[in-house]
C-alpha cells in the first residue's frame, strides 16, 4: 500500500490555513504532520518529515519559507501573494540547483476561478473592449488581487497575439482611480466589501453585445480541491509552475 504524503501547513491559524488543515487531515492519501503558526520554527517541518509544504502565510515571509523548503528538498504549494518577477527569478535560480523539487505558486486555488481565467484568455481575442472587476472582503491586504493580475496579463497576451488595439476609451478627465488600474492595457477595478469572499468578473464588449465571465467563491472551502490537487501533483512536476492551470488539461 502506498504511504500517505506527509504535509505541513504554514499559516495554519489563518482563514485559508484553517481550511487547509481540515482538508488535508480528512484526505486518506495525505498525512498532516505539522501546522505552523507565525512564531513556529521552520525547522519543525524538517523534524516532522514533511514531503510537501502548503504556504498560506503573508507576502513578507513567503519567499523565505519556500526557499527553506526547496533547500531541504521539500516540495511547496504556495497560495501567498507577493511573488513579483524579482522573487520569481530568485526562486527559479534556487530550483536550478535543486532540480528534483517542485513548486506551485497559485494566485487562486478555486477550480472554477482557474477555468474562468482560462475562458477569459480564450475569449479576449474576439472582443474590442475588456475590463475586469474583482471583489473581495475588506480584510484583503493587496489590490488588485493576484488572480486579477494574472487574468489581466493573460488577456493582454491574447490580445497582443491577435493584433488587437487598446480598448477604446475617450476619457480625458477623471478623478484618481476612477478608471481603475492599468495592467498591460487592461483596466482592473477592485471592490472591498464586508460579506464578500472572492469574486471576479471579466466584461467583454463588442458591437451590439457583451460577454461576462464571472466566478464567485462564497466560502474558503471552495479553494480546497485545488489545494489538494496541488499537494498531490507537485512532487511529480519538478521546477516552478505558476498558476493551477499548469496542472489542468485545458488544451481541448
Amino acid at each position: 500500500m502506498t504511504q500517505p504524503t506527509s504535509v505541513a501547513v504554514l499559516g495554519a491559524s489563518g482563514r485559508m490555513g484553517t481550511e487547509a488543515v481540515k482538508a488535508i487531515d480528512a484526505a486518506a492519501d495525505l498525512r498532516l504532520v505539522a501546522a505552523l503558526g507565525r512564531t513556529d520554527s521552520l525547522e519543525d517541518i524538517v523534524t516532522a518529515g514533511a514531503q510537501v509544504i502548503v504556504d498560506l502565510t503573508v507576502p513578507e515571509s513567503t519567499e523565505h519559507n519556500v526557499a527553506f523548503a526547496v533547500e531541504h528538498g521539500i516540495h511547496a504549494v504556495v497560495g501567498t501573494t507577493g511573488w513579483d518577477e524579482e522573487r520569481i527569478g530568485r526562486l527559479e535560480g534556487l530550483l536550478d540547483r535543486n532540480r528534483h523539487v517542485g513548486v506551485l505558486i497559485a494566485p487562486n486555488f478555486a477550480l472554477g476561478s482557474v477555468l474562468a481565467t482560462a475562458f477569459a484568455a480564450r475569449a479576449a481575442r474576439y472582443f474590442e473592449s475588456v475590463e475586469l472587476i474583482e471583489l473581495h472582503h475588506p480584510d484583503k491586504v493587496d489590490a488588485p488581487s493576484g488572480t486579477a493580475e494574472r487574468t489581466a496579463a493573460l488577456i493582454a497576451d491574447a490580445r497582443r497575439e491577435a493584433g488587437l488595439a487598446a480598448s477604446p476609451d475617450a476619457t480625458r478627465t477623471a478623478r484618481d482611480g476612477a478608471r481603475g488600474c492599468d495592467i498591460d492595457g487592461v483596466r482592473v477595478h477592485s471592490v472591498r466589501l464586508r460579506g464578500l469572499v472572492a469574486h471576479q468578473e471579466v466584461l467583454f464588449g463588442g458591437v451590439g453585445e457583451q460577454l461576462t465571465i464571472r466566478h464567485d467563491s462564497f466560502h474558503r472551502e471552495s479553494f480546497m480541491p485545488g489545494v489538494l490537487l496541488g499537494v498531490r501533483e507537485v512532487s511529480s512536476r519538478p521546477g516552478l509552475t505558476v498558476g493551477l492551470d499548469g496542472y489542468l488539461d485545458l488544451q481541448a
